[in-house]
C-alpha cells in the first residue's frame, strides 16, 4: 500500500499529522483503515484545501472524526501542531446533516463554543455577530436555528460560522453541501473561498463531487476501499485565487479527467 507523507517545505511546520492510523471495529479481524499516514503542513497567512475523495466506506469522514477529536484511532497518533488531539485544541465540524441546535437562535448557536471556553456574554455576542454577518446571515441572528425558519443553504451557514468562532485555522467540512440544491451549492462554494481568503484557513473537505474537489482544492488525496489507504495525491495546478470562470479553463477540464480516470482505476480494481 502507498503511503502519502507530502513534505513539500521543510521550514514548514506540522499543522495536521495521522501516523500509522489503524481502524478496527472487530478486534483486530479486520479493518475499515489500515497503515494510513497523512502530513498536512501548516501555511500561515495562505491556509489550504485539502480534499479527501473515496468511495463510501472508505473511511473518509472517520479522518474527520480523528482529526475533530470525536474518535480515536485502534492504532496510531493524531497531532495537531504536534500535540494530540484534546480540548484546548479542538477541532471543529461541519456535517453534511444540519448539526445547529434548533432550540438555540443563530447567534446562541454560533456563540456555543466561546460560551464552552468561558467567554463572557457581552464579547461572545460581539465575535458571534462578526461571524454571522461573513457568512451573510445578518438579521437572521435571532431566529431559531432549523426549517423552515432557515433554509438548508442558511443552516450551513450557521454551522460554518460556529466552526470559524471555535478555531478558524482548521475546518473540517464533511459533505456540507451534498443536500443542498446546485444553486445554493454553488454559492456555498463561493462563500468557503471567500471565508479561506480571509481567514486563511487550512480546510480538509470531503466531497463526492469531482468538480467541486478540484474548484476548491489545493491538494487532492484519494482513498481506496477498505482497508483503505491513500493511495494517490493529485496537487490542484490553478491559480490560487479562484472564480466559477475557472471551471471553463482548459486546464481545470483535464485535471476533472484526471481524477475521476483515478476514481474508476479504483472502482475496477474491487
Amino acid at each position: 500500500m502507498s503511503k502519502i507523507i507530502f513534505k513539500d517545505d521543510p521550514n514548514l511546520a506540522n499543522l495536521i499529522d495521522l501516523r500509522g492510523i489503524s481502524q478496527s471495529y472487530d478486534e483486530k479481524q479486520s479493518y475499515i483503515i489500515k497503515d494510513l499516514d497523512l502530513l498536512v503542513e501548516d501555511k500561515p497567512m495562505q491556509g489550504q484545501f485539502v480534499i479527501l475523495l473515496g468511495m463510501s466506506g472508505c473511511g473518509k469522514s472517520t479522518i474527520l472524526r480523528y482529526i475533530a477529536g470525536l474518535q480515536k484511532p485502534t492504532e496510531g497518533t493524531v497531532l495537531i501542531k504536534g500535540k494530540e488531539v484534546n480540548d484546548e485544541n479542538r477541532v471543529g465540524m461541519v456535517f453534511q446533516q444540519y448539526s445547529s441546535f434548533p432550540w438555540l437562535s443563530v447567534l446562541d448557536n454560533v456563540a456555543l463554543p466561546l460560551k464552552f471556553k468561558g467567554v463572557g456574554s457581552a464579547e461572545r455576542k460581539e465575535k458571534a455577530m462578526e461571524m454571522i454577518k461573513l457568512v451573510g446571515l445578518d438579521g437572521q441572528e435571532n431566529k431559531y436555528a432549523l426549517s423552515p425558519s432557515l433554509s438548508g443553504g442558511q443552516l450551513q451557514r450557521v454551522a460554518i460560522a460556529r466552526s470559524l468562532i471555535s478555531n478558524p485555522e482548521i475546518i473540517l467540512m464533511d459533505e456540507p453541501f451534498g443536500a443542498l440544491d446546485i444553486r445554493t451549492r454553488l454559492q456555498m462554494q463561493d462563500l468557503l473561498l471567500n471565508v479561506w481568503e480571509k481567514f486563511h484557513s487550512t480546510i480538509v473537505f470531503v466531497t463526492h463531487d469531482i468538480d467541486e474537489a478540484v474548484y476548491l482544492g489545493d491538494d487532492i488525496y484519494i482513498m481506496n476501499y477498505a482497508p483503505s489507504n491513500i493511495v494517490e495525491h493529485i496537487v490542484v495546478d490553478l491559480p490560487f485565487q479562484r472564480n466559477r470562470l475557472i471551471k471553463k479553463d482548459r486546464k481545470f477540464t483535464e485535471i476533472v479527467q484526471h481524477v475521476e480516470d483515478s476514481m474508476m482505476r479504483i472502482t475496477e480494481k474491487k
